[in-house]
């Protein structure tokens, strides 16, 4: 028997799905289903739907799937004032790129929020009592990150882009492996022969930024070398910070002959920093950075400028927004882990420590 959901899907669907259902011997309303992930159309059933609807280049009207379904085909992106420098940051942009191919591919919309800091908590409980999203996906996160117990208790599918150092809870992320890039990047400039080696991090309170320090730290200990904390610096990731950053340690009388900075756009500023001072990087100072392998902000073209730790943040966003929208159509199953290896990319920026006179 034909119900009311499925005599609206016929009226909007109109003649695609008729068509599409007529050429596989099937009546609409199981191809509506089968597309729609509903469980009582068996698997060689679906698999058949899917396989044609891709043959035949359909594309199921969303308004139609959010009758049926009861999904809101959208996925939400919660951004507080004090982060929403993030928006217009080119990593940020980049992460966007990526997951947007995902929604669109699978027939979802984005929303990006813009709420103040004290209100965060409040936007998520909103967005859920609405029916606005359908999950959501964590920028940003910090040490013991208070969104990740919220978003499990209002029961709003979620992933983390990171991870969260002490959280115990068990959640979804996807991560590059940040320590394991900065201890192979200081292993590098070791075997280079520089031991003072300069750390120029993101703020220290966020996750990434804690495990690229512990790598760092790890790879001096192994070698028996002491941390200096002359040599290193946390703060937001800007051209301008980086370049004080570094003219401060290039300034004290016994500076580093090796930076390893946190983002290319930091990087930036101390190439600036060291040929102000009428330096060379790669000759009298080397310099490592993290490559996120930006659209619009590329690290050189057939030869690197920097020697880098690489790992493409647009293909990290296609594969967390995968990662969502497979947990939204499969909600009984448990938190999904991903934890990326960032290359190590050799570019113009280092060398061989300089000889001391």
């Amino acid at each position: 028997m034909i119900g009311p959901i499925e005599t609206v899907l016929g009226q909007i669907l109109s003649m695609n799905l008729k068509e599409l259902a007529s050429k596989l011997g099937l009546s609409p309303t199981t191809v509506s289903r089968a597309l729609n992930g509903y469980p009582e159309v068996n698997e060689s059933t679906r698999e058949r739907v899917v396989a044609a609807a891709k043959r035949y280049n359909y594309s199921p009207n969303t308004r139609a799937i959010r009758l049926a379904t009861g999904r809101a085909m959208a996925v939400g992106h919660v951004i507080p004032i004090a982060t929403r420098h993030e928006i217009v940051n080119p990593v940020f942009a980049d992460f966007i790129a990526g997951a947007g191919e995902t929604y669109s591919r699978n027939g979802y919309d984005m929303l990006l929020s813009v709420v103040s800091d004290d209100d965060e908590e409040g936007a998520y409980r909103d967005l859920k009592s609405r029916g606005a999203i359908d999950g959501i996906i964590v920028h940003g996160p910090n040490q013991n990150d208070p969104r990740i117990p919220l978003l499990r208790d209002i029961g709003l599918p979620f992933v983390v882009h990171g991870r969260s150092t002490g959280t115990t809870l068990p959640y979804s992320w996807l991560d590059v492996n940040n320590r394991r890039a900065f201890q192979r990047a200081t292993e590098f400039l070791l075997d280079l022969g520089h031991t003072r080696i300069a750390l120029i991090n993101g703020l220290e309170f966020m996750d990434f930024a804690i495990r690229r320090r512990t790598g760092y730290v790890d790879a001096l200990a192994a070698r028996k070398l002491a941390a200096d904390p002359a040599l290193m610096f946390s703060d937001e990731m800007t051209e301008v910070a980086g370049y004080q950053a570094a003219r401060a340690m290039l300034a004290l009388p016994h500076p580093p002959t090796a930076f390893l900075v946190s983002s290319m756009i930091s990087g930036m500023g101390v190439r600036r920093a060291i040929e102000s001072l009428n330096l060379h990087m790669g000759r009298e100072v080397s310099v490592i950075i993290h490559d996120d392998e930006l659209s619009y902000l590329r690290n050189g073209a057939e030869v690197p400028i920097f020697t880098a730790t690489r790992s493409s943040v647009r293909e990290a966003g296609r594969l967390t927004a995968e990662m969502l929208l497979d947990l939204i159509a499969n909600p009984g199953e448990g938190p999904k882990e991903r934890l990326l290896e960032a290359d190590l990319i050799i570019g113009q920026s280092t060398g061989p420590a300089p000889r001391k006179n």
